[in-house]
């Protein structure tokens, strides 16, 4: 018979218009690594927020039964004082910190007296991290170690409290595909430790190879429980069970109508940290793209991408930059984000919690944010009506899942959030679009119809320029695609060219050389 850990039955939770759970029954066996997938908006994430007492009892209906007795958690305390944590997508620390100071913050270990005992606070700070692998000092500040390792101090901080059922909301989305695997190993190690873990995830390869047990919710629903025993399950049954349908292929099929006149180019582009103003971030970086062109880019954690795109958007990130930008074949020197917008130049960041929306605002006053002066009257004052009747049209053109426009962007989940920033940036209509991990956190589903838009604009003759630590989604979208390594660009293939194999060839050829210049 089999050690049932948790057992959730019969979770439901209604928000204002919207039934997230329905009637949900989901059960963990001790010792297992046990998956949950869906689409965004299935409820995945809320059903560990009931687990977690984040909404806490009396907001939800069901019960919980943890180590065979009926718990009741007010809050997120609660559920940690059972050994239950949860490593949210959005990790929760603080840069100015240690990692220690982070790792403890809440739960600070003191002495008699009441005064933090900080020999205690890094010695045990320093075992945890061991367990996870990361090498660096606990005394080492959050803002200095890369988002792959701060990931790992939030398992750490987890492992801490003495945790019996970990779970994990999305832990590799930000991770290259280096970092997520040993991620995914060490859930692995984890489970030969005794403790059980909870993953959730849209990246199906992951599931398929380290999960035990898959359960498929669908419009705040259970749909099925799949064994995976052998960790070689199809990632189109996932799917099938995921969007109720086969999806026969993952990509949409495109006609290649590539002009030969370049959209945007960019020369000897160079970039300095904006704190460390002595640090190189990107170096003499050159590259183009035509009209009509998808071009990707590729690297590892670090390689400079995102820095790179938010100084070409009006120097929105960076230091002593200098080098050249051409859109439509004239050079231009764009002062800020919104000078950028205006010579048609659009920049859709990774982050779209805190640079990309404003998520106490609605999906109308989101959607025309860029350019709300398409939206006003001669006297600058924002007509309303107008704003609503755009945002109707996007939201009904990217398929955004919402009971009313006038929902707040903070209570839709992460791929309908993804949708409202494309339709911001879709309303700004420009001629360049530059989509930093347009697909980080969302479904297969989401993704296919992020696609088609990137497809539809560039058989509209814009250009797109696509950041992707997924090397998948480069190989299946882009024309060409540009590899940088450390600040610098390493390699360029054409689709007919590229490989996975190739891609990481060039990142280590580039290492390599460092190395012997070193």
């Amino acid at each position: 018979m089999a050690d049932i850990i948790l057992e959730m039955k019969h979770i439901t939770k209604i928000y204002p218009g919207v039934k997230a759970l329905d009637d949900v029954n989901f059960k963990v066996e001790r010792g297992e690594i046990h998956a949950l997938v869906g689409e965004n908006g299935a409820g995945k994430s809320t059903l560990m927020n009931v687990l977690s007492g984040t909404i806490p009892t009396g907001q939800y209906t069901g019960d919980i039964i943890y180590n065979g007795k009926v718990c009741k958690y007010s809050n997120i305390r609660d559920s940690e004082k059972d050994g239950i944590a949860v490593v949210h997508q959005e990790l929760a620390l603080i840069p100015e910190l240690t990692i220690a100071e982070n790792m403890f913050m809440g739960n600070e270990r003191r002495n008699k007296f009441g005064v933090i005992d900080w020999n205690r606070t890094y010695t045990e700070a320093d075992e945890a991290m061991k367990r996870v692998g990361l090498k660096e000092s606990s005394q080492t500040l959050i803002k200095d170690i890369g988002t792959g390792k701060q990931q790992l101090v939030e398992i750490a901080k987890a492992l801490s409290k003495n945790c019996k059922l970990l779970v994990l909301d999305e832990p590799t989305s930000s991770l290259n595909e280096e970092d997520s695997m040993m991620l995914l190993n060490m859930l692995l190690d984890f489970k030969k430790q005794g403790i059980t873990s909870i993953i959730i995830s849209h990246k199906l390869n992951e599931i398929a190879y380290c999960a035990d047990n898959i359960t498929i919710l669908r419009d705040g629903q259970t749909i099925e429980t799949i064994p995976n025993p052998d960790h070689k399950i199809d990632e189109a049954r996932i799917i099938k069970g995921m969007v109720g349908r086969e999806m026969t292929d993952r990509f949409p099929e495109r006609k290649h109508n590539i002009s030969k006149e370049v959209a945007f180019e960019v020369k000897d582009w160079t970039v300095y940290h904006p704190t460390y103003t002595e640090k190189c971030i990107d170096n003499h970086v050159s590259f183009n793209v035509h009209k009509g062109e998808i071009v990707g880019f590729s690297g590892l954690q670090g390689a400079g991408r995102t820095e790179l795109a938010m100084s070409l958007f009006g120097r929105s990130y960076g230091s002593h930059i200098s080098g050249h930008e051409f859109i439509g074949g004239q050079e231009v020197h764009l002062k800020n984000e919104h000078d950028a917008i205006e010579h048609g130049l659009a920049y859709a960041t990774e982050d779209r919690k805190v640079n990309g929306l404003i998520l106490d605002e609605s999906i109308a006053r989101n959607t025309t944010l860029a350019r709300m002066e398409k939206i006003a009257d001669k006297h600058g004052i924002v007509d309303v009506q107008k704003e609503n009747q755009e945002a109707e049209i996007y939201a009904k053109k990217m398929r955004t899942k919402t009971p009313s426009i006038q929902q707040k962007v903070g209570n839709l989940s992460g791929g309908n959030q993804q949708k409202v920033l494309l339709s911001k940036w879709m309303f700004a209509e420009p001629d360049i679009l530059i989509l930093d991990e347009p697909t980080r956190g969302i479904d297969v589903g989401a993704k296919y119809e992020i696609y088609e838009i990137m497809n539809e604009m560039v058989s509209q003759g814009k250009a797109v320029i696509m950041i992707s630590s997924e090397l998948n989604e480069l190989l299946g979208m882009c024309d060409r695609i540009y590899v940088m390594n450390e600040g610098r660009m390493v390699a360029e293939f054409n689709q007919d060219e590229v490989t996975q194999e190739k891609i990481m060839a060039a990142i280590l050829k580039s290492d390599n050389s460092a190395a012997k210049e070193a």
